[in-house]
């Protein structure tokens, strides 16, 4: 089985080096990321926040040269989801990429209502890193 995803994308007038500068510490998620409810923090040798619907777990993507800043969020034991996070280089700026993916059972009122929640947290984020 293969699960529908949809890529976010926008662009973003800051040099892809800088913007990765920023976003490969995850605690810079709490700046942009509202899913993670500005919860994000260290405990021992993983990360964890308070979701929407409770305490998740969240392993990021090691430091690398690629603008790859990929993401697990576990919602439970067993229950993990994936996101793939990219930084695309684009002249002076870059692009940012989110892919959603549309859990299993997930109705169509929920996948869109979750691409709306993306798209917000991608403006936010594009309005932080704008800022000179």
């Amino acid at each position: 089985m293969m699960l529908e995803t949809l890529p976010l994308t926008l662009s973003i007038a800051c040099d892809w080096r800088r913007a990765y500068g920023r976003l490969a510490d995850p605690l810079s998620f709490n700046d942009w990321a509202s899913g993670l409810g500005h919860s994000l923090r260290r405990e021992g040798d993983r990360w964890v926040a308070m979701g929407p619907e409770g305490p998740v777990t969240i392993r990021f993507t090691p430091t690398n040269l690629y603008g790859v800043l990929d993401h697990w969020v576990e919602l439970a034991p067993g229950v993990e989801v994936y996101v793939p996070l990219r930084l695309i280089p684009n002249g002076e700026g870059c692009e940012v990429t989110l892919t959603l993916f549309r859990q299993p059972g997930m109705d169509d009122a929920k996948f869109a209502a979750d691409a709306d929640w993306v798209r917000r947290d991608l403006r936010t984020l594009k309005a932080l890193l704008e800022q000179p």
